[in-house]
């Protein structure tokens, strides 16, 4: 045998060996490498000493003992940032960080009905385990949007100004608009009760612990809860876990779609959802840039309602209502601004016609559904049309009217207006507990304009 052969066959026999040594390490599962707890300064972390891609869960060990979760959310160097999913009492320096488990899956299933979970799915009504069926990625994955269904046909929310002004479509995603207290959690309730879609999903972001108790039991009630599943992350959740709340409800919402379901997701709020990532961004220092949001922010948003609309398949959809709060009724705010940017349409709350006793209080003339026309009939939108047509009429001279300054018969328009402004005020009513379908919504909006003369809209 030549020297040559000689080294070529110890080569080979080494490079068995490596193999074999590789394999066996790959084999020993309890390997793991640990790092340690560097820094942490409010809610952010650094961690050192390990290496991990970003959405990796890590448990830090606490001066009592406990494992504190918390997840990678980016990286500097050999640092790790790690926000926490819940309580932080008792971290401490050079505490250990051991890696939990590499990508964020949740579970899901049709066991999740009828019960009320937090940003994990862990139970919050206190009705013992929830049956899962399957698990799927928390962050979803992306639909080519060539190949999403077009939105083509009606859902009916049952209630009647929606249903009969702004017709949602089954797929659809579509802001609610609001200030605090102008009866949105409300209006979400009587569509959560009526809708005729298969399955409700109802994300409660960044709420008073308070108004999720009273939501649940007060405004949705047992009837409404039965189809429902609702995910919860009140407000003293950290910003962490009320992102995955959001992403929770949608990835439900999702699932049930998958099976042909007919879903309607209703989000409240997108704005929470972004001040939570807003909280995280700034803790690992990104810099804001709109009135302190980082671009991070206006990256995320996009990224959880487009996992809303049409799936591929003949079969299931899922509908979508996200609300926004509006900050002093300030709709330039930059979240409102980004939202309206990226949805199918808004519907805005009135304050004005909320303290005028008036619910739900919808501004007719600022709200919009951008699929309306592709799902309604041609006399549908003419009614709608011309609804809309006196409701502005009226508004423009409204102060004229109140003072007594107009003189009626000094414009045809406006006197026909007055005389329909009654009429119309009942049109935009509804008692919550009453369900008004999306025909019987279209006959009354007939029957109003039936006794409105033609003229009038010239």
């Amino acid at each position: 045998m030549t020297a040559v052969e000689l080294a070529t066959g110890r080569a080979s026999r080494w490079a068995e060996h490596l193999r074999v040594a590789r394999e066996r390490i790959g084999a020993q599962r309890g390997f793991v490498v640990e790092g340690v707890l560097s820094r942490m300064v409010g809610l952010a972390m650094e961690a050192t000493g390990v290496e991990a891609p970003v959405g990796t869960l890590f448990l830090v060990e606490t001066a009592d003992g406990r494992r504190a979760e918390a997840e990678v959310v980016g990286f500097a160097g050999d640092r790790l940032f790690l926000m926490p999913t819940g309580e932080t009492r008792g971290l401490r320096p050079g505490a250990r960080v051991v890696p939990a488990r590499h990508g964020l899956e949740v579970a899901v299933g049709r066991g999740m009905l009828g019960r009320v979970v937090d940003g994990a799915g862990r139970p919050l009504d206190g009705l013992g385990r929830v049956e899962y069926e399957t698990r799927v990625p928390l962050g979803g994955t992306p639909i080519n949007p060539l190949a999403r269904r077009l939105i083509r046909a009606p859902l009916d929310v049952g209630v009647r100004s929606i249903n009969g002004l702004f017709t949602v479509g089954r797929g659809q995603r579509i802001g609610l608009f609001a200030g605090s207290g102008v009866g949105k959690s409300v209006l979400l309730g009587m569509m959560t009760r009526f809708t005729t879609a298969d399955v409700v999903v109802v994300g409660l972001i960044g709420e008073r612990g308070r108004e999720v108790g009273e939501f649940v039991t007060e405004i949705l009630g047992s009837d409404g809860l039965r189809r429902a599943v609702v995910v919860a992350a009140p407000a003293d959740h950290p910003p962490l876990m009320r992102l995955h709340a959001a992403w929770l409800a949608t990835a439900v919402a999702e699932h049930f779609r998958d099976q042909g379901c007919e879903v309607l997701l209703l989000m409240d709020s997108l704005t929470r959802f972004a001040q939570a990532q807003r909280e995280i961004a700034l803790a690992v220092d990104e810099p804001p840039v709109t009135k302190g949001y980082p671009p991070s922010v206006f990256a995320r948003l996009p990224h959880l309602v487009e996992r809303a609309g049409n799936g591929t398949t003949a079969r299931g959809s899922i509908t979508a209502f996200y609300t926004v709060l509006v900050e002093g009724d300030d709709q330039a705010d930059p979240i409102a601004d980004a939202s309206r940017a990226i949805l199918d349409g808004h519907i805005v709350l009135s304050r004005a016609l909320a303290e005028a006793g008036i619910y739900p209080a919808i501004d007719v003339e600022a709200s919009i559904s951008r699929v309306m026309q592709q799902i309604t009939t041609a006399e549908h939108l003419r009614l709608a049309q011309r609804l809309r047509q006196l409701y502005s009429q009226y508004q423009r001279n409204r102060d004229l009217i109140a003072v007594g300054a107009y003189k009626k018969g000094t414009d045809s328009r406006i006197d026909t207006a007055i005389d329909a402004w009654p009429g119309v005020l009942r049109y935009l009513e509804q008692n919550m507990q009453a369900k008004v379908s999306l025909e019987q919504g279209l006959a009354d909006l007939a029957q109003l304009l039936a006794a409105v003369p033609e003229t009038a809209f010239a």
